[in-house]
């Protein structure tokens, strides 16, 4: 076998390996000082939202009380579009500063209450004896509000240096507080309330379910809800008249404490459409402090009866005068509506009126019969039970609870049986033109409208924002 020789690799002048390796360190050079154009640069967007002018109560809010019934997407119920400048804007892109926790001095302890844990196990958990604890609840009356724990609360300790408790703290609601601090006498109790910030806010909505949960979804909690619904209950029936599509806007006020809303007041003022009709009412405080609501223009929103005794029950029967009855098995007048709903479900009285029964009725089970005034009278049958203090020959005013739906006399299933007579002769409930209240006093009419305009302009803007928002 022969090895062919290796072959050498072949030689080159000095100057020409010298040279070669200067532009092999030029190149290096350049690359550095000169990124590839194909490296692309991050960017930050940073949407633009402004305070919105239109009422002096008016805050900046969290996007979530104004997050639509819809598919679309939520937008901030006080952001406005600034014209004058670009949706986005680049920025470079800056790393966040590191967070520094407060540090608690060496003397500060803070427990939160767990299942099962008592002021004993809590006093126990920061090296307090058991001592404190009776010297703690015997010190004041209403020290023993710290033995009524929640699940979830947190206790802020703070000892002296020889181990002794010298202050006991704890936030009780967003609204109030309660502390202990050691004097010479023993522990003096104190209570913190802070007085919120009142705001108006706005939410709008559109149904694609139930009102309810298109409210919830807009924002709107379930008292304000129910607030809405008694608001338009005189012409609207939430039973039956709802329909997808229909929508609604409501400003309200707003409690808050160190920019957190902690509470809601009364409705200012609401739109809500129906069925393609539009209705809109104002709360309005007259110069004797009575408030109530009104149309835009003036008139009341109340009238002398409500159109549905219990709120949001489904109708399982109709006025008619030849129904087939489901117990009886004939033909036999139904002589009212029936509302179908839970058992408990409160049922109200449809207006102002005079107790003429209070009681059981035959097949109608436990009763009540009001007389309003010399010309109208309801019933309300089937009844579980009575609400506390509506009797036989007492009143009752428009709203106010009077029983609970059940399922007395010769009923099915849990409902309430609704007759309405107008002199005596029994009409359909749901097709009777109800009689208005008293519009605005001409004497408070321009203040009443100094009032309800602003509000009406302040929903058309804060809706045209929401619309143009989720175009973009």
């Amino acid at each position: 076998m022969t090895t062919e020789p290796s072959k050498a690799p072949p030689l080159y002048p000095k100057t020409h390996l010298l040279a070669a390796s200067g532009i092999a360190a030029l190149l290096s050079l350049a690359l550095l000082v000169f990124p590839s154009s194909d490296v692309e640069a991050k960017k930050t967007t940073l949407s633009l939202e402004l305070e919105s002018p239109a009422e002096q109560l008016t805050q900046d809010q969290d996007a979530a009380d104004a997050v639509q019934a819809t598919n679309e997407p939520a937008a901030s119920p006080f952001a406005q579009i600034d014209n004058s400048a670009e949706d986005t804007q680049e920025t470079a892109q800056v790393e966040p500063a590191p967070v520094v926790e407060e540090k608690k001095p060496a003397n500060h302890r803070e427990v939160i209450v767990a299942k099962g844990d008592t002021l004993s196990t809590l006093f126990e958990k920061v090296g307090l004896p058991a001592a404190s604890v009776h010297e703690v609840l015997a010190s004041d009356k209403q020290a023993k509000q710290f033995s009524q724990l929640k699940h979830g609360q947190k206790l802020e300790f703070e000892l002296s240096p020889d181990g002794q408790l010298s202050n006991l703290h704890s936030k009780i609601s967003d609204l109030e507080s309660i502390s202990l601090t050691r004097n010479d006498k023993g522990y003096t109790f104190n209570r913190i309330t802070a007085k919120p910030t009142v705001r108006s806010a706005y939410v709008h909505g559109v149904i694609n379910s139930s009102l309810s949960q298109s409210a919830a979804r807009a924002g709107l909690s379930h008292s304000l809800t129910m607030d809405m619904a008694s608001v338009f209950g005189y012409d609207v029936d939430f039973a039956q008249d709802i329909r997808q599509g229909d929508e609604f806007d409501v400003i309200y006020e707003q409690k808050v404490v160190n920019g957190k809303a902690v509470g809601n007041g009364p409705i200012l003022s609401a739109r809500f459409t129906n069925r393609g009709k539009t209705y809109t009412a104002v709360r309005y405080t007259n110069k004797q402090g009575n408030s109530s609501y009104y149309t835009a223009d003036g008139n009341s929103m109340r009238k002398a009866f409500i159109r549905t005794p219990v709120d949001f029950a489904r109708i399982s029967s109709k006025f008619s005068m030849g129904r087939k009855h489901p117990i009886l098995n004939k033909i036999r007048a139904h002589k009212g509506v029936d509302y179908a709903a839970p058992r408990g479900t409160p049922i109200k009285a449809a207006g102002d009126g005079k107790v003429l029964l209070a009681g059981r009725r035959g097949g109608y089970g436990n009763t009540v019969i009001l007389q309003h005034g010399n010309t109208y009278t309801t019933l309300y049958g089937h009844m579980q039970g009575f609400a506390k203090g509506v009797k036989t020959g007492g009143t009752v005013k428009q709203g106010q609870v009077i029983g609970y739906i059940g399922t007395t006399g010769l009923s099915t299933g849990p409902h309430l049986h609704y007759e309405f007579q107008v002199n005596g002769v029994h009409v359909d409930p749901l097709g009777q033109k109800l009689p208005m209240a008293d519009p605005i006093a001409k004497a408070e009419r321009a203040r009443f409208l100094a009032q309800s305009q602003p509000l009406m302009a302040r929903m058309d803007q804060e809706k045209a924002t929401l619309l143009a928002s989720s175009k973009r």
